[in-house]
Order: structure tokens, then sequence, then C-alpha cells
């Protein structure tokens, strides 16, 4: 068994975020596919590892800990890894400023208008419109604040880049145009740029898969 655990399910936006760290630390783990259509995530084993039942959850068999909320096991990976953590405590809290941030209209935004373009749900008219008002209006204000940087905090990549772009990255799948985003295209650019990255529809396997 690999030291660590990933339950999730390939779709989820915030299990791809830890995916793609996983990847990007080249952090060999085992993935656990949670049907969430069937109900698995309601299971009284699921939630006995994630009170919430939600996706995704990490266990660490190593430090006997598991974890669920996708910006608290990058924070975790980060620590335990080494890696896209910042130089120091001030990138590192900067960077959790950036996680806090893209947890309100951004992740709303995107992540909701993207739902129902897949006909995942569906929302009355006016909180459509009102969930995509919030995905511009938060995709204006980063590329605005990303002017002038390579990364989001410090002079290299961090958590910050990988949680933000797990939300972003599902523009195109919310059929949000991002040609406008001059700024945060080029980051985009860089971020896929990273060794080991994939994008949200190669990262995760659609099935449960054991570590090599």
């Amino acid at each position: 068994m690999a030291r660590y655990t990933l339950h999730g399910m390939w779709p989820s936006g915030p299990t791809y975020k830890v995916g793609l760290m996983l990847r990007l630390t080249n952090t060999p783990h085992d993935y656990e596919h949670v049907d969430l259509r069937a109900g698995a995530h309601k299971a009284d084993a699921f939630l006995a590892k994630n009170r919430y039942g939600q996706v995704p959850v990490l266990e660490d068999h190593e430090q006997d800990v598991c974890l669920s909320q996708s910006s608290v096991i990058l924070d975790y990976l980060a620590d335990e890894t080494g890696q896209f953590g910042g130089k120091d405590r001030a990138d590192r809290l900067r960077a959790r400023e950036w996680q806090f941030w893209a947890a309100g209209p951004l992740t709303t935004g995107i992540y909701r208008t993207r739902a129902v373009k897949l006909g995942l749900f569906k929302f009355p008219d006016d909180v459509q419109a009102a969930n995509l008002q919030s995905a511009l209006g938060a995709l204006k204000e980063l590329d605005g604040l990303l002017a002038g940087r390579t990364w989001l905090v410090g002079a290299g990549p961090t958590i910050a880049d990988i949680d933000i772009y797990g939300i972003v990255s599902y523009s195109g799948q919310a059929q949000i145009d991002l040609q406008p985003f001059a700024n945060l295209r080029k980051w985009m650019d860089r971020v896929e740029a990273l060794p080991g990255f994939k994008g949200p529809t190669e990262c995760l396997p659609q099935a449960s898969v054991k570590a090599p």
C-alpha cells in the first residue's frame, strides 16, 4: 500500500486540485473512486473518514491522518513533501489568503455555472445569471491581480497557484470565455508547463487504482 490514498471522483474539481498536487510533487498514492451518484459518499464507511460526506479525502497511512477539504489537504501535502509551500511563513500565509479568497465568488461562480452547463444541477434563471456574473467578476479581479506577477505568491509556484488553477481550469466546461483575460491565460500557461502537470480530464482515473 502507498503511504497516501486519495478518495475522490474524477469530475470533482476539488479532487482534481489534490490529484494535481500529488502529480506535481511526484508523490505515489492509491486512488479510490467514490461513486457519488450511487451514494457512496453517504455510506457509513466513508462518513467515518469524512463527516461531511464530500470528496476529496486524503489518508496518510504513515501518520494516521485523514483529511478532507482540498485547501487543507494541499497545505498538508506542502508540509509533508516540502514542495509548493513557499519560501517562508509569510509566503504560506499569503498562499492561504489566496485560497480563502478563491473559495468565494470564483469557486461559486465557475463550479455552479459548470454544473448547469453539464446538466448536473438546475437553478432558476436569475440564480444562474448571478452565478455567471460572480464568475466573470472574480475572473476580472484575478486577471488584474496577476498583472506584473509570474506566480500568485513570491518567486515560484505555490499551493495557491494549484488551488486556483483547479477552479479556473473548469471555465471551459462552464462555457466561460477566458480570451479577455490575458494575464490569467499567461499564468495558466505557466502552471500547465510545470513538470508532471495533467489537466482536469486526464489527471484523475475513472476507477480505483493502486500505486505501482
